[in-house]
């Protein structure tokens, strides 16, 4: 009789140890299936979370111009880029929102306070109020690469409101000292949570009258070509270092100051990172302890099955397949329980993904919210699980089974223990 034929009868016969191996084995494959899709989960949500956050780097100074954050925008570590082209209009016919408290006598109006502020952007997506969610678009749209050409604005909506405008109005705004002017049409109202202050502030450093354009249109008006700032999104912090040494030569040093803004990327991927190391410390720990478990119960089973194998042995059946009859029995087990692994892996992986995986909460105004993790089944996943699985079989049956090979059949016979 081959061993493959005995294995299959040594099954049926002990149906009681063939259970407990079944559980044990299904109980590892579900638990390292479930690592693996937990692992792949993990890796897509941070790429996602990567594309979408990434990082800020904000370059200010007295030597930028339009044309050298262009240059620095062209490099392939740049993602996205939001040069800010900062001044105060005063549009005529419009009135800004203003705070309740008297403006104190020594006060001078003047330019730069008593008009509305006005930044010049290249997409309001990328501002941090917005990018977090504090700021958000409540009426139309926001400001978007599209209108670089266009004579478009986005207003707060308490503005809004006290100049009885709304979306698809005409405004017209002016250069700092009153002599250009030019419409533009609103096409986004939005709402910042800053309240007006109860102490006189000059109205132009109100958050309610905050004005966004386009920065061709805002420098056309007179306020220049040359930004406060223009921030620049990377993909990872890593990459910080590489677009610092790259503006600076670009841009040639002098006053420039470089500041790195990653708390959205620390905030959301940081801990997506300890999810997927969790996961492999979790997959290296069910390998070992599946190993050592079924190793032991294996080793019991052939200290059980002495007799056995010492009849086996006088009727001179060889060593290596009574070590590969043991094998095969564990194999023969651990099959089936791959098979019903696959049908609840991908249910207590999700359950754990949503648990473990934390939702990401900084939505810009272009952006929903994303959704539960994707926790998804891939056939390199299951092959992973039955590569380890039948390891596992190999290990936890040949180590035990070098005992058998220095046994004899008259020393097993005549042994009682």
């Amino acid at each position: 009789m081959n061993f493959v034929k005995r294995a299959a009868l040594s099954l049926v016969a002990r149906r009681g140890k063939t259970a407990l191996l079944l559980g044990i084995f299904l109980v590892i494959c579900t638990l390292l299936l479930g690592g693996f899709l937990l692992q792949g989960a993990t890796a897509r949500q941070e790429a996602q979370a990567q594309r979408r956050i990434g990082v800020d780097m904000t370059i200010r100074g007295s030597g930028l111009t339009t044309d050298a954050v262009a240059k620095v925008a062209s490099s392939p570590l740049v993602e996205r880029y939001n040069p800010m082209l900062r001044g105060v209009t005063r549009p005529p016919g419009l009135v800004p929102v203003t705070s309740d408290a008297p403006k104190p006598g020594g006060a001078e109006g003047g330019a730069g306070q008593d008009g509305l502020g006005l930044s010049g952007i290249r997409e309001s997506g990328m501002l941090l109020d917005f990018a977090t969610g504090r700021a958000k678009v409540v009426s139309g749209r926001g400001i978007t690469v599209e209108d670089a050409d266009r004579k478009v604005v986005l207003l707060e909506r308490r503005l809004a409101e006290k100049n009885k405008l709304k979306v698809g109005d005409t405004v017209s705004l002016a250069s700092p000292g009153g002599e250009r002017k030019a419409s533009f049409e609103v096409v986004g109202l939005y709402e910042d949570p800053h309240p007006v202050p109860s102490q006189w502030v000059a109205p132009s450093e109100i958050t309610a009258n905050q004005v966004y354009a386009p920065l061709t249109a805002v420098s056309s008006l007179g306020f220049g070509t040359k930004p406060q700032e223009a921030v620049f999104k990377i993909s990872s912090p890593e990459k910080a270092r590489q677009l610092h040494a790259e503006a600076s030569r670009l841009l040639g040093g002098g006053d420039l100051r470089f500041d790195v803004n990653d708390k959205a990327y620390r905030d959301q991927v940081r801990p997506l990172q300890r999810v997927g190391a969790f996961a492999s410390v979790l997959v290296w720990l069910i390998s070992l302890a599946g190993a050592v478990i079924l190793g032991l119960i294996v080793m019991l089973t052939i200290k059980e099955r002495r007799d056995e194998l010492g009849m086996l042995l006088s009727l001179g059946e060889k060593k290596w397949k009574l070590i590969a009859q043991h094998t095969v029995e564990v194999a023969a087990v651990a099959v089936p329980a791959l098979a019903m692994a696959a049908l609840s892996g991908q249910y207590f992986a999700q359950q754990a993904g949503e648990a473990l995986l934390p939702r990401e909460r900084h939505v810009t105004d272009s952006v929903d919210a994303p959704g539960p993790p994707e926790v998804r089944m891939e056939p390199a996943d299951l092959g992973r699980v039955a590569g380890i699985g039948l390891g596992i079989s190999l290990v936890s049956t040949v180590v035990p089974g070098i005992g058998i090979l220095r046994l004899h059949p008259r020393s097993i016979l005549t042994d009682s223990e």
